[in-house]
């Protein structure tokens, strides 16, 4: 139950969190060239404030709320920037180079992570966040499969690290292959990780080619969607929650599959693509959402410990850097064989 001294336990971690963030999306705001998300700023000032200052226990149960129960708000949240509809304005020509891309990341990721010796929770985040879109589906799966802070940080910091190389190489490849804005904005919507990078490649090209990215961009996103189902299931399994036991009926197993703030994040997603949300309040919500997640990264930050992510050695951006590649091959490949290049 929720009482006020909970609530009381809680405002000290809840407000550094807070503040962090609003410190990370004042950072983002006033770079000069938008090439890094307040999501990752925020990550990093936490990590660092940890390592360097400490978190005293007066803020432990506020950053452990904001890195648990805000983050599964701001994913709900996240649902109402989501429209299905999206699909069908950029058609079947980015959903055929998607799905070859998708396949990549969780078909070669899942190999490549068993090749590496690396945990199957992280393996699968990297691969998420290279195959869907950065941060954001990095921490929608978190919650789904019980990831660790450091493994989220770690699966963070691999996909923004080759990020911050393409933005910088993918117009440079992209006119040295004599590319359209068409098959450039495809190629960076479906290869380039995180939205925010995704933006700054595609503009990097032409006005034109920063659109269509970023609409292919936003398709790519919806995939969140099938994959938080799909790992919630996997999770479930892997973990035996349930006793074989237990006399338990099939709609409450079945209900038990799909952890309650993924139901929500679907059904805003739902009322949005069918226009119960209009556009004014779908971007509020948006807004929201991407605050709420930022201060939950910030929060996960001051919670991770650098000693455990060393442990795991350059594996996971080993295994990052060959999945971020691949797609790269695979998406450019594709559009040659489409005939869309």
């Amino acid at each position: 139950m929720f009482t006020k001294e909970k609530a009381n336990d809680i405002y000290p971690g809840l407000i550094i969190a807070f503040g962090i963030a609003s410190l990370a999306q004042l950072i983002e705001f006033y770079l000069p060239i938008h090439i890094i998300g307040a999501s990752v700023i925020a990550l990093f000032m936490g990590i660092f404030l940890r390592t360097t200052v400490g978190v005293a226990p007066t803020f432990a149960t506020g950053i452990q709320f904001t890195s648990k129960k805000v983050l599964k708000f701001a994913i709900i949240l996240l649902g109402a920037s989501l429209n299905i509809q999206t699909i069908l304005t950029v058609g079947r020509m980015s959903l055929s180079v998607m799905f070859f891309t998708l396949l990549t990341c969780f078909g070669g990721g899942y190999f490549i992570g068993k090749a590496l010796k690396l945990d199957w929770k992280l393996s699968s985040m990297i691969s998420a966040g290279t195959g869907i879109c950065g941060g954001s589906a990095i921490a929608a799966m978190a919650p789904v499969i019980e990831a660790e802070d450091h493994d989220i940080a770690y699966a963070i910091s691999s996909t923004f690290l080759f990020d911050m190389v393409m933005i910088i190489l993918f117009p440079i490849m992209g006119r040295a292959l004599q590319l359209t804005d068409i098959s450039y904005g495809l190629w960076a919507g479906t290869a380039v990780n995180d939205t925010s990078s995704v933006v700054a490649a595609g503009y990097a090209f032409s006005e034109a080619a920063g659109d269509f990215a970023t609409m292919v961009k936003l398709t790519r996103t919806l995939t969140i969607i099938p994959t938080v189902l799909i790992f919630s299931v996997i999770a479930r399994s892997k973990n035996k929650m349930e006793s074989t036991n237990e006399k338990t009926s099939l709609v409450a197993r079945t209900v038990g599959l799909f952890p309650w703030f993924i139901v929500l994040f679907i059904g805003m997603a739902l009322l949005n693509s069918v226009g119960v949300i209009n556009s004014q309040i779908a971007l509020n919500l948006k807004m929201f959402s991407r605050f709420f997640m930022v201060a939950a990264l910030a929060a996960i930050g001051l919670k991770t410990d650098l000693s455990k992510m060393k442990t795991a050695g350059f594996n996971p951006m080993i295994h990052g850097f060959i999945i971020s590649t691949l797609v790269v091959i695979v998406s450019i490949t594709v559009q040659y064989y489409m005939g869309i290049v």
